[in-house]
């Protein structure tokens, strides 16, 4: 009496021909198999765990896999749920994240934030702008100049001897000749001479949050500011009322 082996050579795309799941991918071996299996989509931990089943029914019983080898594909089996899970708390996670970037952006609309630049919109003459400088040393002198929209000079402040560190100054709104200026876009630069020579400070000036625009890619906070545009959440330095 014989016993003749069926099974012997059954390669994987046999087995899975025998589970009906078919495959036209066999050079990457059973990571191809396996997204074929899937259609071409991620192989879900249901997929994986078909594979090993099927695997196991069609079996050489002459020579039936390995201890080892099945143990290995559990392992790979407990590392694909544990990462399917990931992916879902992660999602979970950005999705929270998102909704928090809404509710922060609705608090922050019609509020003042301070940011660096030089440019800022006249709405009404009559109030001061209160503005600073950030000096990197101590200067004996300096000057705040504040000009029109076609450059024009209207005003010149002296910011005189002042110390390290953040320093404000403050235009009323007025010209050199104390008259109230028209409402419009208006460039405040500063300047200190150091070693002889003018040099420019970075000035922090007011602005009036418009609106709020939100990525949807998962990235910064883009604050949309009267007379500025656009300027990231991490370039703004204080936010006011």
């Amino acid at each position: 009496m014989s016993v003749t082996d069926s099974t012997s050579g059954l390669s994987i795309n046999d087995i899975l021909a025998n589970s009906s799941v078919k495959s036209n991918a066999t050079k990457d071996g059973l990571g191809s198999v396996a997204g074929a299996a899937t259609g071409g989509q991620t192989l879900g931990k249901d997929a994986f765990l078909q594979l090993l089943v099927t695997q196991l029914k069609n079996q050489n019983p002459l020579d039936p896999q390995d201890n080892s080898a099945f143990v290995a594909q559990l392992a790979q089996f407990s590392s694909l749920e544990g990462i399917t899970t990931l992916n879902s708390t992660v999602s979970s996670i950005a999705g929270n994240y998102s909704s928090s970037q809404a509710l922060q952006a609705s608090s922050l609309v019609g509020r003042s934030v301070i940011v660096q630049t030089n440019n800022i919109q006249v709405d009404d003459p009559t109030k001061a702008v209160t503005g600073s400088v950030n000096l990197t040393s101590s200067i004996a002198g300096g000057t705040v100049t504040i000009a029109d929209k076609d450059g024009k000079t209207v005003r010149t402040i002296d910011l005189g001897t002042r110390a390290v560190g953040s320093s404000s100054f403050t235009w009323d709104g007025k010209d050199s000749s104390g008259n109230p200026v028209p409402v419009g876009a208006y460039t405040i630069k500063a300047s200190t001479p150091i070693d002889g020579k003018a040099t420019d400070l970075a000035v922090y000036l007011p602005a009036t949050v418009n609106s709020v625009t939100l990525s949807q890619t998962g990235g910064e906070l883009m604050l949309n500011l009267a007379g500025l545009g656009p300027v990231a959440l991490s370039k703004v330095q204080t936010i006011g009322i």
